[in-house]
Order: structure tokens, then sequence, then C-alpha cells
């Protein structure tokens, strides 16, 4: 695939525990990343500072990304939280995925219309979206 969007624990997984990313989201992620682009949403830095302020993850994952977000020779890019992404919000289904910051990334992909990768559960019951683990 030439363009995905990946959810924060991928972010988490590709810049600091890449043995959790199974297979084919290990090659779906190098894939974009070699032949496309992988977009991140805002959102998902804005979950790794809280994170990392929690003692949950490392402070390299953040600063991994973010080097790849600032250099141009790579795939990695921002996905802005715009008004579009926001009123995809409404068709993420609040009972399926209660979590804002999932429903933000799922609206992301949905709005884009571009798979995402995630190895969240509630997202994959999605219906509206591709999903891929």
């Amino acid at each position: 695939m030439d363009e995905i969007v990946i959810d924060t624990n991928i972010v988490i997984f590709y810049f600091g525990e890449f043995s959790r990313l199974t297979k084919l989201a290990e090659t779906t992620v190098d894939e974009a990343a070699e032949k496309g682009t992988v977009l991140v949403p805002s959102i998902v830095l804005v979950e790794l500072v809280y994170l990392i302020e929690k003692n949950r993850i490392p402070a390299d994952v953040l600063n991994k990304l973010r080097e790849a977000l600032d250099d141009d020779s790579t795939a990695f890019r921002l996905a802005e939280l715009t008004r579009g992404v926001a009123d995809e919000i409404e068709n993420i289904d609040r009972s399926i995925v209660a979590d804002m910051p999932d429903r933000i990334i799922a609206a992301t992909a949905r709005h884009l219309g571009l798979p995402l990768v995630t190895s969240d559960s509630d997202l994959h019951n999605l219906t509206n979206i591709e999903t891929i683990w």
C-alpha cells in the first residue's frame, strides 16, 4: 500500500517495540515508508506526550517520531486535525470506540479514505474503515 494512517500503538511498536508488530503490520508500514506515505494523526503526538508523562513509554519513541516527521527524506507525514476530520468523528460509532483520541485517529483514516494500521481491537470492529493488523 502506498498510503496508510497509523495509530499510536503502531508508532510505539515501530519506533520502540518493533517485535510487537505483526508481520502484516510491519510489511504494510515498511512498504508505505519505502514507496509512499505514512500519515500520523496529530492527536498521536498528544497521546505520546501523555504516555511519556505517565512513564508508560520511553521518551525516545516521541523523539524518533519527531525526527522522522521533520526529515523530508522519510515518508512520515503529520495528518492535521482538520474540519473534515472533525466532521467525520460523527461517523465513528461511540458505542464501538469510546475513546476520543481513537475516534479522531479513525476519523482521520476515514476522511482520507485510507487504511488504518492498528492493534486496537475496538477499531477493528468498525465496519466503515479498513484496518490492518
